[in-house]
């Protein structure tokens, strides 16, 4: 007699990277069968990239870690959750008895904010340490938005993004979005809607030292030197100014310095940085004629424009160019999103807007932001003797071996340690490093709801996605394990109470709880706004609509979300006056390579997500992607074929790599994709290791930072480039 199958579809998030794109899961018998994008999902109508398809992988991966583990010499043993918590929490509380509370360093990761029960859990636990050692990916990647944000709009959480939907111009400065699906832009089927635009007679330009995947869709793209966006930016401002296209509009009267303004770029003409930069000063007049005869524009840069020594005034300057053009809070330009679980307002109720250079490393002396540390100063503060000299490490969610600048250094950092725990399912190039690995139930096994990227949405949403299969018994969700750490570091055995915060948060503040209460607290929430609403938002709600509910375009959010004290928007704050009176001072300092040296440069590519997702054969497989892109008039002069094997060398370290001659990239640049280099021993990543590839950041300085964050400066690093005979 046969069985007959059971065969469903299961409707989620995909929470691996920013566009988080609507899935269709189609389960049969309890095997994952397909997974495509999900056609009836409001934001992502259907878009799916490789990388979605690679959730299965991850819930089968014979890697992943289930049960805590423990270090004992070369070998891995597993122990118990109560073992795991006892000496995780004995060992932090006798080191910062012996040493102080700063002994204790912590770093998170990425995928903490694409995870809403670290999110919501974590930093209870971390506040329970009271250190100020505090890190995270944060500062390798995009701390010059939220600074800007902090120091312009009032919080560190008013990030402005493009409108890209409704916009007719779109200039994208250092950002791969046809690779990345956007960053600090959460735009689910992003090449779709740029050809939109280009459909609706709109152009989108392209600068980049890369003639990237997003360059060779655009209506225009310009070579750059690395580095020098800074430059470009003030040539433009400059351009803007000079040709009276300034139109502030309804933003007049809450606009403060723009007199101050003008005197700061008066002395960079386009033609003042044509050699710099590498841009001509005709190209430069034009663009700025485009963007503000549009009837809208908008800018934007990402990565490659945070990640340089002038990373915080660029990301300023892309908002003062959108604001007058009259491209800010308008349809088109650059907006606020108004998410359904509002953490802007919710973090300015709690006090929490940011705050700058309270204190600053002990070792370089790098300012703190919001309460955690540039990465770039992580390395030194571990090896460093000294009052306030980390002892131990906690990480979750992150592997900063591979992921921040000098990574070489940061591990031989790493070995130093008297204890190291790490939250995460791997034994990777970091938590090789490790005492103890409690690793969380994860991806399909947990609940989500994105409380950071609707933040960041070209257009507002909300979804809520059930776990698609139990975890295995004996598992904890992430959430759970903090919650435990945090009772075990705060309670005091001998005066328990039956009302203690600990039983609160194991008892009743679940993530799904505060979830809910988010949604109906905020706008669109049944307890929203200014009346009860039937119609209003709930976690039941949201259960009942698993598509996810279309909440509508960006609105206009001015002067009423702004958290300045003032509620105005400060065009000019102090700290980057300062900065651009030392650009003007460095000035005539040489930008591009010289005595032979190249500028590196990274890149992203479609089916990696930084250093995590290369233990899986359907996104490594196919031809080596880890190679050196180089342009074809530097290989000649230097002997190099294509497919040949080279040094790359630099302040900090040397690399082997296999070079691919192309004419993609600008003379006197190369690039080396990130997140690769798993050849480490000790490692416990069966696929990765056979596409082990070499890490970028073993050539990268942890001393080269943005000039006013602290930010790593991975964009322009010198190297020399050899053949290997």
């Amino acid at each position: 007699m046969k069985t007959e199958s059971k065969t469903f579809s299961h409707f989620r998030t995909c929470n691996l990277c920013e566009a988080i794109c609507g899935l269709e899961i189609i389960i049969e018998n309890n095997r994952i069968k397909a997974i495509k994008g999900d056609e009836k999902d409001p934001f992502s109508k259907g878009h799916i990239c490789p990388k979605a398809v690679a959730l299965q992988d991850i819930y089968s991966d014979s890697d992943r870690l289930k049960r805590p583990v423990k270090r004992q010499g070369d070998k891995w043993i597993e122990i118990t959750w109560n073992e795991a918590f006892d000496e995780v929490v004995y060992n932090l509380k006798e080191i910062q008895k012996k040493y102080g509370r700063n002994s204790v360093g912590i770093y998170q990761g990425n995928p903490t904010v694409h995870n809403s029960g670290t999110m919501l859990s974590a930093p209870e636990f971390f506040k329970t340490l009271k250190t100020k050692n505090r890190f995270s990916a944060t500062s390798a990647d995009q701390l010059p938005h939220q600074l800007t944000s902090f120091f312009m709009f009032g919080s560190q959480l008013l990030l402005p993004v493009p409108d890209i939907d409704r916009t007719e111009y779109f200039l994208i400065i250092g950002a791969n979005p046809f690779a990345s699906n956007g960053s600090m832009m959460t735009a689910p089927g992003f090449a779709n809607r740029l050809k939109q635009l280009q459909k609706r007679g709109g152009k989108f330009v392209v600068i980049d030292p890369r003639f990237t995947e997003t360059a060779e869709a655009a209506n225009s793209h310009y070579f750059i030197t690395p580095g020098t966006d800074v430059y470009f930016l003030l040539a433009l401002l400059n351009a803007i100014i000079n040709n009276n296209f300034i139109k502030l509009g309804k933003l007049e009267n809450i606009v403060e310095g723009f007199d101050k303004l003008k005197n700061l770029v008066a002395d960079f003409s386009p033609e003042s940085v044509e050699t710099k930069t590498g841009i001509s000063s005709t190209s430069i007049k034009k663009i700025a004629e485009e963007f503000c005869k549009a009837n809208s524009a908008v800018c934007y840069g990402r990565f490659g424009v945070s990640t340089q020594a002038y990373g915080s005034s660029c990301q300023w300057l892309i908002n003062v160019i959108n604001i007058v053009t009259g491209n800010f809070d308008s349809p088109g330009g650059a907006m606020f999103a108004l998410p359904a679980i509002d953490i802007v307002m919710k973090s300015a109720k709690d006090g929490r807007t940011g705050h700058f250079a309270k204190w600053k490393s002990r070792v370089n002396g790098l300012p703190e932001f919001s309460g955690e540390l540039p990465v770039a100063a992580l390395a030194d503060e571990i090896l460093t003797e000294g009052n306030d000299q980390i002892k131990a490490l906690i990480t979750s969610a992150g592997n900063p071996a591979l992921s921040t600048p000098n990574g070489t250094k940061l591990q031989k950092a790493l070995a130093k340690l008297k204890f190291m725990v790490s939250i995460d399912i791997y034994i990777n190039e970091t938590t090789k490093f490790a005492n103890i690995i409690l690793p969380p139930a994860t991806g399909l096994e947990t609940d989500h709801y994105d409380l950071i990227f609707h933040l960041l949405a070209v257009r507002n949403t909300a979804k809520y996605s059930k776990a698609l299969f139990k975890p295995e018994k004996g598992s904890l969700y992430d959430w759970q394990i903090f919650n435990e750490l945090t009772k075990r570091m705060i309670d005091n055995s001998k005066k328990k109470k039956i009302f203690s915060f600990s039983n609160i948060l194991k008892k009743f503040l679940t993530p799904e709880r505060i979830i809910d209460l988010g949604l109906r607290l905020g706008p669109y929430g049944i307890w929203g706004g200014k009346f009860l609403s039937k119609d209003g938002l709930s976690l039941r709600k949201l259960k009942k609509n698993v598509h996810g509910i279309d909440l509508g375009p960006l609105k206009e959010s001015l002067p009423e979300r702004l958290l300045t004290k003032n509620k105005k928007v400060i065009l000019v704050p102090e700290i980057f006056e300062k900065d651009i009176e030392q650009i003007k001072n460095n000035y005539s300092a040489p930008s591009t390579a010289a005595n032979s040296n190249l500028l590196l440069i990274g890149r992203r590519h479609l089916r990696s997500n930084n250093s995590w997702m290369h233990n899986f054969h359907r996104l490594v497989k196919g031809n080596n992607r880890c190679t050196l892109l180089i342009n074809k008039i530097d290989a000649s002069s230097r002997n190099i074929k294509d497919n040949q094997l080279v040094e790359v060398k630099s302040s900090t370290g040397k690399i082997l790599i296999i070079a691919e001659i192309t004419d993609k990239i600008m003379p006197g640049v190369v690039s080396i994709p990130h997140g690769w280099g798993h050849n480490l021993n000790g490692i416990k990543l069966s696929v990765a290791k056979n596409f082990s590839g070499v890490s970028i950041n073993d050539l990268t300085d942890e001393k080269q930072t943005d000039s006013i964050s602290g930010n790593a400066a991975f964009s322009g690093v010198f190297v020399n480039v050899s053949p290997i005979k």
